[in-house]
């Protein structure tokens, strides 16, 4: 297959037993030279559910995409158009990361 279009899931994990939060997107994959390309866009149009996409953004913009077949993918998020919209690359860090964040009171 060189390009599959589809709903998709987000999904915000805090560890591996721990979902914070899922993200329903529409997403275009498509084959690339060396690997793929992917784009999407958020499926709501609420200023609060892209308020949340965007603070897990920038808290930590590692998310599983989960595809309808339940396959799962680690993917960096890459938002644009003020989180509507975003570009996805392959996530090939480390499993287990850190993540800092800090509330100025």
């Amino acid at each position: 297959m060189d390009r599959f279009e589809g709903r998709c899931w987000l999904d915000w994990r805090a560890n591996s037993s721990t979902l914070l939060d899922s993200v329903e997107v529409v997403v275009v994959i498509a084959a690339a030279t060396g690997g793929w390309e992917a784009n999407g866009r958020l499926v709501s149009d609420s200023d609060e559910d892209r308020e949340a996409f965007a603070f897990l953004c920038e808290l930590d913009p590692v998310f599983a995409l989960r595809i309808e077949d339940e396959s799962v993918v680690a993917v960096t998020v890459h938002p644009t158009d003020g989180h509507r919209r975003f570009s996805l690359t392959e996530y090939t860090g480390p499993v287990q990361r850190s993540v800092v964040n800090r509330i100025a009171l």
